[in-house]
């Protein structure tokens, strides 16, 4: 997600990690993730400037969650301080050691990026659940005769692959049925859409 490094722009950055945290069906992670992300973007803002264009990428590396921050200064790396409980700056990066398994900056050509990961627990990279929809799909896809890759099971990416283009087939499947039954089938994926919107917005809080 890219961004323009602005303390308003923390209030939806941490909306966006409770939403995504929620559908990866890791919850336990929303307040440490969402910490972490603000002050990652606060140090941008502080050692930077307000208004960097910034990026923000989550990601599982291994069975850590990974959350980064990138910045198009290369320059001014961020080292952890021994700053006191009464500093005004200086003890984000601290607190991020604290709460982190582990964390670290990576300067390129285009800047850099400082990024930390967090313990899930998980026994597997890949068994964060999906929730019960996404259950629901799989049981489906297993029935349309796909050996579906599930959330909680590890796959290749060739294995991956077959199951997304195993699930892009249903939906084409779908809207035939649609069709063969006098329905809009255009007007069918529209309502669909709209619907798996207005579940992911459930997500956010007000």
């Amino acid at each position: 997600m890219d961004f323009r490094a602005d303390p308003e722009e923390v209030i939806g950055l941490r909306r966006v990690m409770r939403l995504h945290l929620g559908m990866w069906g890791l919850p336990e992670l929303v307040d440490v993730a969402q910490l972490c992300v603000s002050e990652l973007v606060t140090n941008v803002i502080r050692h930077v400037g307000i208004g960097t264009p910034t990026g923000l990428t989550v990601s599982m590396r291994d069975t850590n969650l990974r959350i980064a921050v990138h910045d198009p200064d290369s320059r001014s790396l961020p080292v952890q301080s021994a700053a006191d409980t009464e500093a005004e700056s200086g003890r984000g990066l601290s607190l991020i050691a604290a709460l982190a398994e582990t964390w670290g900056v990576e300067p390129g050509p285009s800047g850099k990026t400082t990024w930390c990961e967090l313990a899930t627990g998980l026994t597997t990279p890949t068994g964060h659940g999906g929730g019960r929809r996404v259950d629901r799909a799989e049981a489906v896809l297993v029935l349309y005769g796909t050996e579906c890759v599930s959330a909680g099971g590890e796959s290749s990416t060739l294995e991956a692959r077959v199951a997304e283009e195993s699930a892009i087939g249903l939906i084409a499947d779908l809207l035939h049925w649609f069709r063969a039954h006098g329905r809009d089938a255009e007007e069918a994926l529209g309502r669909a859409q709209t619907h798996y919107e207005a579940q992911l917005a459930a997500w956010i809080p007000a």
